[in-house]
């Protein structure tokens, strides 16, 4: 196909079509609503094509973003989706819910003058086209090599190691503590954000390739790491940071207080937003507050306001531009009305005669010096104490890690935070054949560099299982014994 001629560069993205704040703010369909062929075919042709270009040594998973891009600019999107797929299983999932402008985009050569390409933007729109097309071709795998390879969680990281496995012969089976599969694709990132069906299109690809998924399987208690060496040549341990962690604060315990774990779970992979057509139910109150300032506390916010609340505040302890969360989300969740209590901190939940959340108590906070992430340390404003109206309150103010399986396996060399300690290039742990990565190694962190882990993890298994394990091969009809 011939490539069309230079246009001349507009300096800024072509705008992505989304839904009016006043009606999206009351349903569950997605925000951004995607590219056309045209808008897609002009974004692209805002790229430089640089010889050396910098926006892939900014993505974790190294897609070729300028070959991609150009088969965009060609309306070759056969071409352009197959180049993708070289690195990256989840180009629909990372077009949406990745932050770009702190990875490939920010590396992004016309960034310097202008606004930088529309990577994610033109990778979401290509994973689109390709689900527009009906049926996904399966990608070709290598000879079987007889090696078995476990994986635990199946989240992305554990996804796109057994992705690259799978392609490289290996037989993978993948165990999910829940009941359904994708990890924090799932119970963590609402349908608005990420639509449940394309996760289930990724997954049934990878159910397709001949990989084992065992869902209800919670290692560490039913089945051990021990067990697992013991009937498969090399594991990979990507269990994530799913703990639920809190402020500590007087109140926490009454009745209408959640993690935003438990929130998003209940809402996204319970689907607790279809009660009663669905069996889970979740508080919904009028008047809610979030604390934190993440893409998770950003997340609980505009849920809770799509659930009905009449009003919802989010209280954070800096200020709108230190705001952690993705700045798309932070616009998005200040245009569908999410009220911010910034440089504010909450002391205590207040709670009625009957045990139930009223209001939660906060102090004013005053921007000091710097602390140890270059941000300006908050401290409390002495007297100046208020009061926001709630129902309902959300802490959203980071997660830990899984403990089980660092309280199961002595032998696994953890941080005092219970942190897998793995090589950062390739995943491997203290225990022979062992591997590790994603959020359980570095604490919460992206869905692409959790893939990025995947990927060298997968490489490294790839090596050890074929030159490096003394283990023979095992049968692959039969996974691990659970305990009684």
């Amino acid at each position: 196909m011939e490539t069309p001629k230079p246009q001349k560069i507009s300096p800024k993205k072509t705008p992505i079509p989304e839904q009016p704040p006043q009606e999206r703010r009351r349903n569950f369909g997605e925000v951004a609503l995607g590219y056309s062929e045209e808008q897609a075919a002009q974004e692209a042709g805002r790229c430089l094509q640089c010889k050396k270009p910098l926006c892939v040594t900014g993505c974790p998973v190294g897609v070729p973003i300028p070959r991609f891009i150009s088969a965009v600019r060609q309306k070759d999107f056969k071409r352009a989706i197959e180049t993708i797929k070289e690195a990256n299983l989840l180009p629909a999932v990372c077009g949406r819910v990745c932050p770009q402008e702190n990875q490939c985009e920010k590396f992004c050569t016309l960034a310097k003058k202008f606004d930088p390409v529309a990577i994610g933007r033109l990778e979401r729109f290509v994973a689109d086209w390709d689900r527009s097309q009906g049926s996904v071709q399966v990608p070709e795998t290598a000879a079987s090599t007889g090696k078995r390879v476990a994986i635990v969680g199946s989240g992305p990281s554990g996804l796109t190691c057994a992705y690259d496995l799978a392609k490289l012969g290996h037989n993978v089976t993948i165990y999910e503590a829940l009941h359904e599969a994708g990890g924090v694709l799932v119970y963590g990132i609402p349908e608005f954000r990420l639509p449940k069906a394309i996760v289930a299109r990724e997954i049934e690809l990878l159910k397709r390739m001949g990989v084992t998924i065992v869902t209800n399987a919670v290692i560490g208690k039913l089945i051990t790491i021990e067990e697992i060496r013991q009937q498969f040549d090399a594991c990979y341990i990507a269990t994530g940071a799913g703990l639920p962690r809190f402020m500590n604060i007087p109140g926490e315990n009454l009745n209408g207080v959640y993690s935003a774990n438990e929130f998003l779970t209940r809402i996204n992979l319970m689907r607790a937003y279809q009660f009663p057509e669905y069996d889970t139910p979740v508080k919904q109150g009028s008047h809610i507050v979030v604390v934190g300032g993440g893409n998770v506390a950003m997340d609980s916010a505009r849920t809770a306001l799509r659930l009905g609340a009449e009003e919802v505040s989010l209280v954070y302890r800096r200020s709108l531009a230190e705001l952690p969360a993705r700045k798309e989300e932070v616009h998005h969740a200040l245009e569908e009305g999410i009220n911010m209590e910034l440089c504010s901190n909450p002391v205590r939940i207040l709670g009625g005669d009957n045990g139930h959340v009223t209001a939660v108590e906060c102090v004013r906070m005053d921007l000091c010096e710097l602390d140890d992430s270059g941000r300006k340390k908050p401290k409390p404003i002495e007297g100046s104490e208020f009061q926001v109206k709630a129902d309902v309150v959300i802490i959203a103010v980071g997660t830990g890690a899984n403990p089980l399986i660092a309280q199961s396996e002595r032998n696994l060399t953890v941080t005092k935070h219970k942190y897998i300690v793995a090589d950062e290039e390739t995943g491997k742990t203290s225990l022979r054949g062992v591997y590790a990565g994603g959020d359980i190694v570095t604490g919460s962190a992206t869905v692409i560099s959790a893939m990025g882990a995947g990927r060298k993890a997968a490489a490294a298994i790839h090596e050890f299982v074929l030159h490096d394990s003394q283990l023979p091969a095992k049968s692959a009809d039969e996974p691990p014994a659970r305990k009684k």
